[in-house]
């Protein structure tokens, strides 16, 4: 057994040699590149003024895109509380963004207390909008009962602003009939024109 243990430590050596010298021989110069001489340098130039200008932009441009998602979010969704959300993000850029998914947070949230308070939990810029839709006439008879019906709840909490009392004061005219939208001030305007109303 000992004369096993002696060859394969002469062997072995030796083995190790020759796959040596055949590495050595089939071996051909690395290249870090396809490019070089002036090609490299003219492209690692060009890399680098990616790196140094193009790549901080881009990564301030997302993060900004990112920081103001719950502003968005909130705008959408016509949260009561989005001016707030939006200070919020503000105050987060100055602590690092560690306010941040607070803001998120809220966004996704709806105001517990709120519509028991204030009759709603919409912004004041919903009603705004569906006014201008209703002045529009795209709203349907239902849709319009329905704004009519959340701003009179508003209103019997003591929380119209002027410009919501515009609103409300308009839908009580479009239901007592005195106050015609613009679809059926088109119709008689074309039936007044053609003479269709005689």
């Amino acid at each position: 057994m000992r004369a096993q243990v002696r060859e394969a430590r002469v062997l072995s050596p030796a083995r190790l040699a020759l796959a040596a010298a055949l590495a050595l021989l089939a071996a051909r110069p690395a290249h870090a590149s396809f490019l070089s001489g002036d090609a490299l340098d003219t492209a690692a130039n060009w890399l680098s003024w990616f790196v140094i200008f193009l790549v901080p932009v881009v990564g301030i441009a997302v993060f900004l895109f990112v920081h103001v998602l719950p502003e968005k979010i909130a705008e959408r969704r016509h949260h009561p509380h989005k001016d707030s959300i939006k200070v919020l993000c503000i105050l987060s850029l100055f602590f690092g963004g560690m306010l941040w998914p607070f803001a998120w947070l809220w966004a996704y949230t709806k105001p517990i207390g709120y519509r028991a308070i204030y009759g709603t939990d919409k912004h004041e810029d919903y009603f705004v909008e569906m006014g201008e839709k209703v002045r529009a006439g795209g709203l349907s008879a239902e849709e319009l009962a329905q704004l009519r019906a959340e701003l009179a709840v508003v209103a019997s909490k003591g929380a119209l602003s002027p410009e919501l009392r515009r609103v409300l004061e308009h839908l009580d005219a479009l239901v007592a009939g005195s106050a015609p939208t613009p679809a059926a001030r088109d119709t008689r305007s074309v039936e007044a024109a053609t003479g269709g109303g005689e």
